[in-house]
């Protein structure tokens, strides 16, 4: 598979793992050293994993780097890796469409009713809107690696024969 060196995910994911490192070091510092604590930091954090988790997912879906049953998937006959294939990609872009639309859903309700959230009182979309966008990201990435695992299937086939 190809590797770039840089996709947009993998930045995303290095700036939230970055940030969240730093904003937990500084609270850590404070808290010790004055007996206080920044009040940001756990909105901050918590909403910066979530990206993380996402941005990381979507690197690890276009480099097929995510867990699963490798035995069965590197033992099948050429034939059947390919229905494998798409059925792994169907079930994937079923539940990630499925978080996309009902994250969707929550960002608008969230959006209309103007929620704030309860630590710094900023509005609860801004925090949401990851979701719905960073699953539609990651359909992507699993398309994308689809085609190329379907290519390569389709070359190994030819080169058994």
């Amino acid at each position: 598979m190809s590797k770039p060196k840089s996709r947009p995910e993998a930045w995303l994911a290095a700036l939230a793992l970055t940030i969240i490192c730093l904003i937990s070091l500084g609270n850590v510092v404070v808290r010790y050293t004055t007996n206080a604590s920044f009040a940001f930091t756990e909105e901050f954090s918590v909403f910066l994993l979530v990206v993380l988790t996402f941005a990381g997912a979507a690197v690890a879906a276009r480099q097929h780097d995510h867990i699963r049953i490798i035995v069965l998937e590197e033992n099948l006959p050429h034939k059947l890796k390919r229905p494998l294939y798409l059925l792994q990609w169907l079930l994937s872009v079923l539940l990630l469409g499925l978080i996309a639309w009902y994250g969707g859903l929550l960002t608008y309700e969230e959006y209309n009713w103007e929620s704030l959230s309860p630590g710094l009182g900023y509005p609860t979309w801004i925090y949401i809107i990851w979701l719905p966008l960073l699953s539609l990201a990651m359909i992507v990435r699993l398309t994308q690696s689809l085609i190329e695992r379907w290519k390569q299937s389709l070359a190994a086939e030819r080169s058994d024969v």
